[in-house]
């Protein structure tokens, strides 16, 4: 029995799967087993054409196919090439388990690429899993950029049939691209970064306090609420944001190359994350991912190491609000179907931006507000206790004063991020800040006697929830990082607590 190694869909992650082949006595026939789907079935036409065409004589055998494991639903095109070398390579005795072949064949044995081939294969990397690749000769460029992943591009079937004889002698089709970015090295893990700010903080004016709470979210990955008149630069932080963000391992840039890819997208490999602004009026199945037979994955699941926006935050449906409460807690989202129960990552930073009243006037110095207490009441309780409970800081932003002037950019803030990224790695931190569980937000987030003290009567003032409390000791942490202190003091306590919605 000969076997290569192929793959397919699990949910957003590439699944392993074993083409084995045998060719027996009997009636001859050729058939493909292991819940293999029609665009599969259909491929059988196409590898006994290419075979012909490639003056390969069909031997009067019965030729089965195995797509193991045989529990998992196959599909793609990906599968032609190593059913095809499978039956051409059957009278050899050497040993192929440890190659990935993947191609669409032509009926005149052109080796084509498919859609599915970029995201399967930086899946198959990114879980290390996948060494050695023969892979349709076009998809060389782009692919080298995958690390630690031997390529060997081919343009047709027989080339594909020579390598896998010659294996022994053969070399990679082309060198791995190298990250080209700035980056430094923190407990044996490369962190890279841009330096290139597409939208910079330069053009907020004023409004000192919300890029204060911007630079802390930033810097911990926190979520974080904005409030405040329309046209006063709500939108204009959150889309800042991203160009602040921490650096990124080499794991990070290939898990959004991979989502990139999965929209069909042409993925950049940039230590740039990604940034996903779904419109208040986007169904409950856009945001978290579904479908009626596929569960497909949506807004929340393609913000994965990114930044997740809601604009006009009480405009969205209470069921996705209500709803959006699991990823911020857990970091992941849980689609069931009747075909299929899938988990996606999301772990991402929440932005959120929303007007003080239905009319946005509430706070306006100069013009008048036209809404009553009960319409100002009823849009604001669209935010239920539990939600805001998981935001981390809420600020609310001044009135647009054209005498203001921008006191500091996205470069100089970038630098402060990238330097608490460096504090928080050498000291062991494993995750942001913001994600820290219970028993290490014991270890490092120290407070000194006073800062205990402080803490202990907002506990009492404010009858805070343990996980607010939490909270308010994760972002004080981030800001003593920012401050360069060891331990978390008073006045770190109190600046933590002036971001708390009341």
């Amino acid at each position: 029995m000969k076997m290569v190694s192929c793959a397919t869909y699990e949910g957003i992650d590439a699944k392993v799967v074993h083409v084995e082949s045998t060719l027996t006595k009997g009636l001859p026939s050729f058939s493909v087993v292991g819940m293999a789907s029609a665009s599969i079935n259909e491929s059988k036409e196409r590898v006994k054409s290419a075979l012909l065409s490639n003056e390969f004589s069909f031997p009067p055998k019965r030729i089965t196919i195995n797509l193991a494991p045989s529990d998992v639903k196959k599909e793609g095109s990906q599968f032609d090439l190593s059913i095809a070398l499978m039956i051409a390579l059957d009278y050899l005795q050497d040993d192929f388990s440890e190659w990935f072949v993947f191609g669409e064949l032509g009926l005149d044995g052109a080796i084509k690429e498919n859609l599915q081939l970029y995201p399967l294969i930086l899946s198959l990397a990114n879980q290390k899993i996948i060494h050695k690749a023969i892979v349709p000769y076009v998809s060389l460029k782009k692919l080298s950029r995958i690390p630690n992943v031997e390529f060997y591009g081919v343009k047709t079937l027989n080339e594909a049939i020579e390598l896998l004889k010659n294996q022994e002698t053969v070399s990679p089709s082309m060198e791995q691209s190298e990250i080209d970015y700035p980056s430094y090295t923190s407990n044996d893990e490369t962190y890279y970064y841009d330096e290139k700010y597409d939208e910079d903080f330069l053009d907020v004016k004023g409004q000192e306090v919300a890029k204060r709470s911007a630079l802390i979210s930033a810097a911990g990955f926190h979520n974080i609420l904005l409030e405040g008149s329309p046209g006063c630069g709500k939108s204009m932080i959150a889309q800042r944001l991203r160009y602040i963000l921490p650096p990124l391992s080499s794991d990070d840039i290939l898990d959004i190359a991979k989502l990139d890819a999965l929209q069909a997208k042409e993925p950049e490999f940039k230590p740039l994350r990604s940034y996903r602004a779904p419109h208040h009026s986007s169904t409950s199945a856009s945001v978290f991912g579904g479908g009626s037979f596929k569960a497909k994955i949506g807004e929340v699941g393609l913000a994965h190491r990114g930044i997740l926006f809601f604009d006009e935050l009480p405009h969205f449906s209470k069921g996705v609000l209500e709803a959006l409460r699991e990823p911020l807690q857990d970091n992941k989202i849980r689609i069931s179907r009747v075909n299929a129960k899938v988990e996606y990552p999301a772990d991402f930073l929440f932005v959120s931006a929303m007007n003080p009243c239905p009319c946005g006037n509430l706070l306006n110095q100069h013009i008048e507000c036209r809404c009553s207490e009960l319409e100002i009441s009823r849009y604001k309780n669209k935010l239920s206790d539990p939600f805001i409970d998981r935001i981390d800081l809420s600020v609310v932003m001044q009135n647009v004063n054209p005498n203001d002037e921008a006191t500091i950019s996205s470069r100089e803030m970038h630098k402060q991020v990238i330097e608490v990224h460096k504090r928080v790695r050498q000291r062991g931190q494993t995750t942001f800040t913001a994600k820290l569980s219970d028993s290490d937000i014991e270890k490092y987030c120290v407070l000194s006697s006073e800062a205990k003290e402080v803490l202990d009567m907002a506990v009492y003032r404010f009858t805070l929830t343990f996980r607010a409390i939490k909270k308010i000791q994760k972002v004080s942490r981030t800001i003593a990082d920012l401050d360069g202190s060891d331990t978390i003091e008073k006045r770190h306590i109190l600046e933590a607590l002036s971001y708390r919605r009341r």
